[in-house]
């Protein structure tokens, strides 16, 4: 299933019981304007980890009704952390997400071999963009963790990617390996990579994923662009997930959705047990609030 925006997610949810998702260091303002959201839409139940006091003075603020809730009163932001994993992952939540704590700690509680979520997959993130006047949604990885991968990280960032979007309905998705043109140049190791995994999906290394690249961005979203470049594949034009060279490329490609052509952001971080949202702090409440309906959509829709 190919969701056109954030909204058809929040919509498809209606048909599934909620699942539970905890926040560590839940006293944050926009956190708990998404929390309001989420909880109008009856989308998932929270468990808020963090200063109590604080969270309650946040939350009228914000104008959350925060009856029925469950708020675990920890104020150091690293304790709220590591607890709020720790719930996690012993399966009293099925997603986690970061509030007011820092990104460096959260992820270390994360990756903790005590009560963490860590299994044997790299961690990485993927990027969900609402972009005005595009049909669809689309898939972005990695820009926000692994900073240059090698050939078995992109591998593995493919593999995380694939894998969730599986999850969100969308049985093979088709998977673009971007760089700056089609040609393999030896001396761009991107274009490298991109054919050595195109190669290994071909060879059935890499399953349930149409794979096609190296591949500029041109063509793996404008099928104008490939068929004027005469070039045929199944994944020109029509590309689900595009996997970036480096966090650098995904950074400047994100950006540029948001700032130039006013797109929306999503964001998980996948290869953990659960479901993870690491949003920035500048991530305004609704991007906030799609994360969460993703990620939802993910655990319920598999149950």
């Amino acid at each position: 299933m190919s969701f056109e925006n954030y909204h058809q997610v929040i919509t498809a949810l209606q048909d599934y019981d909620k699942c539970r998702m905890c926040i560590a260091g839940a006293a944050d303002d926009t956190v708990l304007q998404a929390v309001r959201e989420a909880k109008k839409a009856d989308l998932v139940d929270f468990v808020l980890v963090g200063d109590e006091e604080r969270i309650w003075r946040l939350a009228m603020t914000a104008s959350l009704n925060l009856q029925g809730m469950e708020i675990i009163n920890i104020k150091d932001p690293e304790e709220a952390a590591a607890h709020a994993v720790e719930l996690t992952s012993k399966g009293k939540a099925d997603i986690l997400m970061k509030g007011m704590v820092n990104s460096a700690d959260f992820l270390r509680a994360v990756l903790s071999p005590k009560g963490g979520l860590r299994t044997d997959r790299i961690l990485s993130h993927l990027a969900v963009y609402e972009i005005p006047g595009y049909y669809r949604l689309i898939y972005m990885s990695d820009g926000g963790l692994n900073v240059e991968p090698d050939l078995g990280q992109k591998q593995a960032i493919l593999e995380n990617a694939v894998e969730f979007l599986q999850a969100l309905g969308l049985e093979k998705p088709r998977a673009a390996i971007l760089t700056a043109n089609e040609k393999v140049n030896p001396k761009v190791q991107s274009t490298v990579d991109a054919w050595e995994l195109k190669q290994k999906a071909a060879a059935g290394e890499i399953q349930g994923v149409v794979v096609d690249g190296p591949m500029a961005l041109d063509v793996a979203i404008s099928q104008d662009a490939a068929v004027h470049k005469g070039l045929e594949s199944p994944v020109a034009g029509r590309a689900d997930l595009l996997i970036v060279p480096n966090i650098e490329a995904g950074n400047l490609l994100g950006k540029a959705i948001i700032y130039f052509a006013s797109g929306k952001m999503a964001g998980l971080v996948l290869g953990a047990k659960k479901p993870v949202i690491l949003t920035s702090r500048n991530e305004p409440s609704s991007g906030k609030m799609a994360s969460i309906a993703l990620a939802a959509y993910s655990i319920v829709r598999n149950r």
